[in-house]
């Protein structure tokens, strides 16, 4: 029996879009610095393919010796958002991923619906894409501001995935990209298959491991849409 024909591409953004060079850590570094006199390095403490209230979470627990709070965590969520466009602006390692513009132009030529799923928050999605001037892609998202697992938010984006085309997208019409295991256990999570990328810090081994239907060192090798 064939596949049904994909109508959707869902892609997570860090690693996979795009890499912003560190710029994320440096904003929750000074955030954490401003409001505790003292910096994080989430890359030490924290896992690729955390949803932002993880992360946060998890670097204020290590900072503060306990469960951080909600007026905690909202505090340094502010901070990191307030200094994230500079610190992407700024970065020297910021670079959009090879083949992922001309990807996305392809798509969109052949009538593919374009979103996201990712674990930044919303306001944060956008900021690390406007450098790379990817945001014209998108019609749509599910973010780490709309569920605290990578699982509901990819449930959200096929939701609005629905709804941005009229009612007539369906699930197993979808597929995601992204670049960890989490991205792959999301996709399956939500019911969709998953494309893995070798572009972020998980070899095409380890992304095959996790049960990705496709795996590809970059997405010009072979992308199967």
């Amino acid at each position: 029996m064939a596949e049904p024909r994909v109508e959707a591409v869902l892609f997570d953004i860090d690693g996979t879009l795009i890499t912003t060079g560190g710029a994320g850590a440096v904003a929750w570094r000074r955030a954490f610095e401003e409001l505790h006199g003292k910096g994080v390095d989430i890359r030490e403490v924290t896992e690729s393919g955390m949803v932002d209230t993880e992360v946060g979470s998890t670097a204020l627990r290590g900072l503060l010796g306990r469960d951080p709070d909600g007026r905690e965590l909202a505090a340094a969520m502010g901070r990191y958002l307030r200094h994230l466009p500079e610190a992407v602006a700024e970065s020297d390692g910021y670079r959009v991923m090879p083949g992922i513009e001309a990807l996305l132009d392809r798509l969109v030529d052949t009538g593919h619906l374009l979103g996201l799923t990712t674990g930044n928050v919303e306001a944060a999605a956008h900021i690390k894409l406007s450098r790379g001037g990817l945001n014209r892609f998108f019609a749509f998202g599910g973010y780490g501001s709309d569920a605290m697992d990578r699982v509901g938010l990819t449930k959200c984006a096929l939701d609005r995935a629905r709804v941005v085309s009229g009612g007539t997208v369906q699930p197993e019409r979808c597929i995601s990209v992204g670049d960890t295991p989490r991205d792959v256990a999301a996709g399956h999570g939500a019911g969709i298959r998953v494309v893995g990328v070798a572009t972020g810090n998980y070899g095409a081994d380890e992304l095959s491991a996790a049960g990705a239907e496709w795996v590809l060192e970059t997405v010009e090798d072979g992308f199967p849409v």
